[in-house]
């Protein structure tokens, strides 16, 4: 008996390095992955998309993020913050999925609630396979919210 897949959801990829979006999309297309990307480059453009402002005007409300914390405008520590303290964003998951693997780095993001921290393996065959485990968990083992908005 085979499982139905899940209906597709909506990530968004906060990232400014277009290598690790280039490699973060060949995951998907490597793994299939039906879910719908989304990207925006600086924390700036991040809040602007969560909040559907400007150019981001009639976007989806993501079903997950994947959030780099060396970001340009706002760093991604502060769109964690901004978006954990916001009772319409904070149900959303967010993986922090960053080059960074300082324990101070770690410990202020789950203290700032991140559902997950990732360090980005260098190696393209590692990076798809992390970005393959998020989606494994984050979407077909982990029940997400749905919620209108």
């Amino acid at each position: 008996m085979t499982t139905p897949s899940p209906a597709p959801v909506d990530v968004l990829l906060v990232e400014d390095d277009p290598g690790d979006e280039l490699m973060t999309r060949e995951a998907f297309e490597d793994n299939k992955i039906r879910n719908n990307l989304h990207v925006v480059r600086d924390g700036e453009e991040a809040l602007d998309f969560l909040y559907r402002r400007g150019a981001h005007a009639g976007v989806p409300r993501p079903d997950l993020i994947l959030l780099d914390l060396n970001l340009p405008k706002y760093d991604g520590r502060q769109v964690l913050e901004k978006i954990k303290s916001d009772p319409d964003l904070q149900d959303i998951p967010v993986v922090v999925l960053t080059t960074s693997a300082a324990e101070e780095d770690i410990l202020r993001s789950y203290k700032l609630h991140a559902n997950a921290y990732v360090t980005k393996p260098v190696d393209l065959d590692q990076f798809i396979a992390a970005v393959r485990q998020i989606d494994d968990f984050f979407v077909q083992v982990v029940r997400l919210p749905r919620r209108q908005g």
